[in-house]
């Protein structure tokens, strides 16, 4: 029993893949190339170094089906594989994601069950092929009949491709595999840094006279406001887009009543279903940031950003963020003259979630903190917007903007032990459905302070940061956001004409479609008396 239980285990460590898209029972009617040639050292060897061969492959397959396990939880939830240079840093994310939706003791469970199973699959993978190896030596004849059967079968069904299910070839070379994606992916890394470094000292914006800076902004309360989640998803999947494309129809009317008009089409986003402080450097620097070593190359230097654009040319700059509840030394690099969190906001509620305090809130606080206060300066803030975060519920409900106060008014919505589960362990039609709603509920909130408190000299830019996790959108889905500029001031859109963006707030399909990275640029330059050469590479 402990023998079959030992090759069971390394069988399926030598097939699993580690896409969650090859988990099918397919994966397990596969010929695994390494175990024939780790079967073969063993017949060949003597008996000392081929229990030593045996003992340090199982080790390594150890290795690599961690490796695996991670891949296949970030893809699940980042639609890409663990980047295994710049990628350790999310685990710390994932912690307080955790603590933040299901309380700290579950998280603390996770990450002993994480270093446990990190420690053990290794260890029991090398006892179970030292063991393997003692019955290969012990039958030497059947283990030879068997390889003299399963190397052709091998070699010809990789030849012809032979496949029981897409992406499964009965030729299987999984952990080989596995382990040559992580080399590649270490050595594109080290050469992106060379590249990164180039692109970060380039800058068409670095020496412009303050002067010269947004000149036809001048006067305006400028808002860039990121909606977690927000992705093309939300407005063209039939399983979202009817109430969410309803809440946006109702949305231009309202505020077309109200002397508005706005533009909309999409950026693509660095990252997927979370990192939206990758999203958020990517818009603001005009770079594009899509792992952790650019974002922190990125933040110790001295990019121009939006932010710091604004700054130069005499806006008040302001950073209102809610879902920072820690001190956020990075803040310095983007030029706020202010930055509130979680823990100056004023806030008096629960949270919802992940989420520290509802967006009615958020903007509230904004106004009181920044706008309402007299003979102020023009305000230029960045406001994430985090009732669309993951995982989409508890939602608070609106209530009249003048009943806001303190938030207070929202303690009767959250009942103590509300906490959801992860998203990974519910049904994913009940994500999905929290998904649309915490949608629905970000948009139509920002539609009403803009309809009810946003003036004639605001203008509003906001946009998705990433697409929401695999779980919601399904495999393959694009990494496109929507983005809206709203404003009274037509010759603010008319500075626009030419980007062809569609009208209203929600972008058609064929909706212009750029990287987030050339918003900077095309901003700047839409905005400034100079023209500055686009990139080419920007539009895709």
């Amino acid at each position: 029993m402990t023998t079959v239980s030992a090759a069971l285990l390394v069988f399926a460590a030598l097939v699993a893949p580690g896409d969650p898209g090859g988990l099918t029972p397919w994966a397990l009617a596969r010929i695994p190339v390494e175990g024939l040639l780790a079967a073969a050292l063993v017949l060949v060897l003597p008996s000392r170094p081929s229990r030593l061969l045996a003992a340090l492959f199982g080790a390594a397959l150890g290795v690599v089906t961690v490796m695996k396990i991670v891949d296949l939880g970030f893809t699940s939830v980042l639609d890409r594989p663990f980047d295994p240079l710049w990628d350790w840093r999310l685990f710390g994310d994932g912690f307080g994601f955790v603590s933040s939706t299901s309380g700290q003791a579950a998280a603390i469970g996770c990450v002993v069950a994480a270093v446990l199973l990190a420690a053990a699959v290794p260890v029991l993978l090398a006892l179970s092929t030292l063991r393997l190896s003692r019955v290969v030596a012990r039958h030497r004849t059947p283990a030879v009949r068997a390889l003299a059967v399963l190397t052709p079968v091998w070699v010809v069904c990789a030849l012809l491709g032979a496949q029981l299910a897409p992406g499964l070839p009965v030729a299987g070379a999984s952990a080989a595999g596995a382990a040559y994606g992580d080399a590649m992916r270490l050595r594109a890394n080290l050469l992106d840094q060379r590249e990164f470094a180039h692109d970060l000292a380039t800058d068409a914006f670095r020496d412009t006279p303050r002067d010269q800076l947004l000149t036809a902004l001048r006067g305006k309360d400028v808002v860039i406001s990121f909606v977690e989640s927000y992705g093309r998803d939300a407005i063209q999947n039939p399983m979202f887009a009817p109430g969410v494309g309803a809440v946006l129809d109702d949305g231009d009317r309202r505020l077309a009543a109200a002397g508005f008009g706005s533009r909309s089409a999409y950026l693509t986003s660095p990252t997927f279903g979370g990192a939206s402080w990758l999203a958020h450097s990517t818009l603001l620097s005009g770079l594009w940031i899509d792992n952790q070593e650019r974002y922190r190359e990125l933040e110790s230097s001295d990019r121009l950003t939006l932010t710091r654009a604004f700054r130069e040319a005499s806006w008040r700059t302001v950073g209102v963020m809610p879902g920072v509840t820690t001190d956020w030394p990075e803040a310095a690099f983007y030029g706020y003259d202010r930055l509130y969190d979680s823990r100056n906001l004023g806030y008096r509620g629960p949270k919802f979630s992940w989420a520290t305090m509802p967006d009615q809130y958020t903007l509230t606080a904004f106004d009181r903190l920044e706008r309402e206060v007299p003979a102020r300066p023009p305000l230029m803030a960045e406001i994430p917007l985090v009732s669309s975060h993951a995982p989409w519920s508890p939602l608070p409900r609106p209530v009249d903007w003048a009943d806001v106060g303190d938030g207070s008014v929202f303690n009767s919505m959250s009942a103590p032990g509300d906490l959801p589960q992860a998203i990974l362990t519910r049904d994913p039609a009940v994500v999905r459905a929290g998904y649309r709603d915490s949608v629905e509920y970000s948009l139509s909130t920002l539609i009403s302070y803009l309809e009810t408190r946003g003036g004639d000299d605001l203008v509003f830019v906001f946009l998705g940061d990433h697409q929401p996790s695999p779980i919601v959108t399904g495999p393959n889905a694009s990494r496109d956001v929507p983005i809206t500029i709203v404003t009274k001031d037509r010759a603010v859109l008319d500075r626009i004409s030419s980007w062809g963006w569609h009208d209203g707030l929600k972008p058609g399909a064929d909706a212009p479609v750029w990287r987030m990275d050339a918003f900077r640029d095309r901003f700047l330059t839409a905005f400034g008396p100079r023209t500055e050469p686009l990139r080419a590479s920007a539009d895709h």
